[in-house]
This record gives structure tokens, C-alpha cells and sequence, in this order.
């Protein structure tokens, strides 16, 4: 079994900044990429940021030069910091990690998790 545990969000205002952890515990023998998604009203949830076990990131425009993602891999945790906080940032953040498990004591398959959610809300 593996978890997903994220912590961090909360209210802000505009221009405002916040730091949201994911901490991957449970029967993990590697993990791949992690990520952060998120999903606001009405809306579709989407990419925010990714960052390979080498430590490579992706960001799409919308937060580019606002957000920045790390990882530690010895706590197998992933960071999301976020500065220049706009109304828009508003939704659930999800974090999402590709995770080999454990089995019988050798490396299984790969598989998806995700965290609960945590909400970011940005509002004056």
C-alpha cells in the first residue's frame, strides 16, 4: 500500500506566496516522475508541475516563472513553492507520483497515485 499525503494550502492574498508538501509513504521501491495538478471550479484539472527522479522539471505557461517544483528523494517528498499568487491559482491541488512497489521483497509494477487534495485559495 502507498500514500500520498499532502499539506500546505490554505488562504492567501493576491501577490502572496504558499508551499505545499506530498509525502510518499508505504511499500515504494522507486519513484519516477512526481507532480503537482490542480482543479479549479467548473474547471478541468490540469498540470501545474513535474519533476523526474533526475530532478528535470516542466511547467506550463500559466505558472512559469511563478512556481517552482523540487523534490527529495531520500524522504520521497515533493515540494511545490508558489510566489506571485494570482485569483486564477484558486483550486484543489493534487499531488500525483509514479510509484514501483514493493512485492515479495522484489520491484513490482508501476502505478499511478495521487494524493487527496489540498485546497489553495487566493482572494483579498
Amino acid at each position: 500500500q502507498v500514500q500520498l499525503v499532502e499539506s500546505g494550502g490554505g488562504l492567501v492574498q493576491p501577490g502572496g506566496s504558499l508551499r505545499l508538501s506530498c509525502a510518499a509513504s508505504g511499500s515504494i521501491y522507486s519513484i519516477n516522475v512526481m507532480g503537482w495538478y490542480r482543479q479549479g471550479p467548473g474547471k478541468q484539472r490540469e498540470l501545474v508541475a513535474s519533476i523526474t527522479s533526475g530532478g528535470s522539471t516542466n511547467y506550463p505557461d500559466p505558472v512559469k516563472g511563478r512556481f517552482t517544483i523540487s523534490r527529495d528523494n531520500a524522504k520521497n517528498t515533493v515540494y511545490l513553492q508558489m510566489n506571485s499568487l494570482k485569483p486564477e491559482d484558486t483550486a484543489v491541488y493534487y499531488c500525483n507520483a509514479e510509484i514501483v512497489t514493493v512485492v515479495a521483497g522484489s520491484p513490482g509494477y508501476l502505478y499511478d497515485y495521487w494524493g487527496q487534495g489540498t485546497q489553495v485559495t487566493v482572494s483579498s
